[in-house]
């Protein structure tokens, strides 16, 4: 699409760290979605296949240096480790620990105490990893392997009891890592398919206990297991991939999606904007449509299938999304134009045009990956809305998302607010929203709300 090309030296909608044609940050969409959740933010926790990197594991980065109880007191149960500060949080890093007993091992589920020497907690210990202690429990009593299974016994009555997701969607988060108290263990449930996804060494030797129980439980039958290769090395996880299970179709709130597991990104759908869906669907019935940044048609095809919208318009720069947000429309028998291209282009395009919609949509990847990203990432996000409010109807209704975690749902509002103000334009905003209740948060781990979606008009 030669006139949709971008100008020299214009800025374009998605990050990129080289020139790369297919743009592989589209391929890792969303690279820290469901991270903080996932508990490693030092890297992206995709689904990756394969075995995992040859080189043998990196040396502990926690000091295997007991401190452990003072002279004369009681001897601690075994294995334990002590903490060097307190934090009411669920990860711990190495400055944070004082020292383990010399038989902690590496996914060992350890007994915590405080610098103080008093019971803490439990949690899950690797030396070795960026995140060495993982608390799951925390109070005085001793607490052994049952303990997995309380955990999950109460993630399942969540969603299967109180949320009876059953009811309209075979597709929804099951475990959310801290979430659920289970950090570094991610799994979506997919018709008959468990997408897993791992961050520790012991949630994944923990697998063959957990597993069965969900399958028995949801009906589900088989399973895809995605380890990252950079948190395969770091955290000693010895596993190749070994996945038959290519793709499966599911229903959301009426709407049929196709999951395809090999080329999809994370757990292979984005679950998680499934409330949101439903929530846009009933305020589009007669309307023009815009989704930019479509990935494979999720809230496109709500609007066209769901909501009864008159005319879709779907815009992505992967070209696989695109082929396969083409596949979720036959499944739908759902006509809708979809356009493989940069959304700054098309955006600029369309305005050359004098194109205007009533409803845009702006879904995009993870624009902000760090703190030291972190005033670029802002201005890429101001500049995405920017360029969605000029393709945005006086009156308008402008619905704008980030899944970036390191952005508060104030600091985000500020952000599109800024982007109003620079275009001489007001917004009424109208709803604040974030990802499904089967994406719990716990008030310990309050940056695991990463989802943030603003619902505004705008004049």
């Amino acid at each position: 699409m030669d006139e949709f090309a971008p100008r020299p030296g214009e800025f374009r909608s998605l990050p990129r760290r080289a020139p790369q044609p297919e743009r592989p940050e589209f391929r890792e969409r969303r690279n820290f979605r469901d991270q903080p959740e996932g508990g490693d933010f030092s890297r992206p926790a995709h689904a990756r296949s394969g075995p995992p990197d040859s080189r043998p594991p990196a040396e502990p980065r926690v000091e295997r240096r007991p401190v452990g109880p003072a002279p004369g007191s009681e001897p601690w149960p075994t294995p334990w480790v002590q903490l060097k500060y307190f934090a009411n949080q669920p990860m711990f890093y190495p400055a944070m620990i004082a020292g383990s007993s010399p038989d902690a091992k590496p996914g060992d589920l350890v007994a915590v105490f405080d610098k103080e020497g008093r019971r803490f907690g439990s949690g899950l210990w690797n030396p070795r990893a960026r995140v060495p202690l993982r608390v799951l429990y925390y109070g005085e009593e001793a607490v052994g392997e049952e303990l997995f299974d309380r955990l999950l016994e109460r993630a399942l009555d969540l969603r299967l009891r109180l949320l009876a997701l059953g009811e309209n969607t075979d597709a929804h988060r099951v475990i959310s890592s801290d979430g659920d108290g289970l950090s570094g263990l991610v799994v979506d449930r997919y018709g008959d398919t468990l997408s897993v996804e791992i961050h520790s060494l012991g949630m994944f030797q923990r697998l063959g206990r957990l597993l069965p129980v969900i399958h028995e439980r949801l009906g589900t039958k088989r399973q895809v297991i995605s380890v990252d290769d950079f948190i395969s090395r770091v955290e000693g996880i010895r596993f190749a991939a070994a996945n038959d299970v290519r793709s499966v179709k599911i229903r959301e709130h009426g709407v049929r999606y196709e999951v395809n597991f090999e080329s999809g990104h994370k757990t292979g759908f984005f679950c998680d904007q499934r409330e949101n869906r439903r929530k846009l669907a009933a305020l589009v019935k007669g309307q023009r449509v815009l989704d930019c940044c479509c990935y494979t048609g999720g809230f496109a095809l709500a609007a066209k299938v769901l909501g009864g919208a008159t005319d879709v318009t779907g815009v992505d720069l992967d070209e696989k999304a695109i082929e396969q947000a083409k596949r979720n429309a036959n499944l739908n028998q759902a006509r809708i134009d979809w356009v493989h291209c940069d959304a700054f282009s098309f955006a600029r395009q369309m305005q050359r045009n004098n194109t205007r919609w009533p409803v845009v949509i702006l879904d995009p990847p993870k624009f902000l990956m760090s703190r030291e990203e972190e005033l670029e990432g802002r201005r890429k996000y101001e500049d995405l809305n920017g360029m969605g409010m000029n393709v945005l109807e006086p009156g308008g209704l402008l619905v704008t998302c980030s899944c970036s975690g390191l952005i508060n749902l104030e600091g985000f509002e500020e952000i599109v607010t800024r982007a109003a103000h620079r275009l001489g334009r007001r917004l009424q905003f109208l709803d604040r929203t974030g990802a499904g209740a089967d994406h719990p948060v716990m008030a310990n781990c309050l940056e695991s709300r990463y989802l943030k979606v603003i619902w505004a008009r705008v004049w």
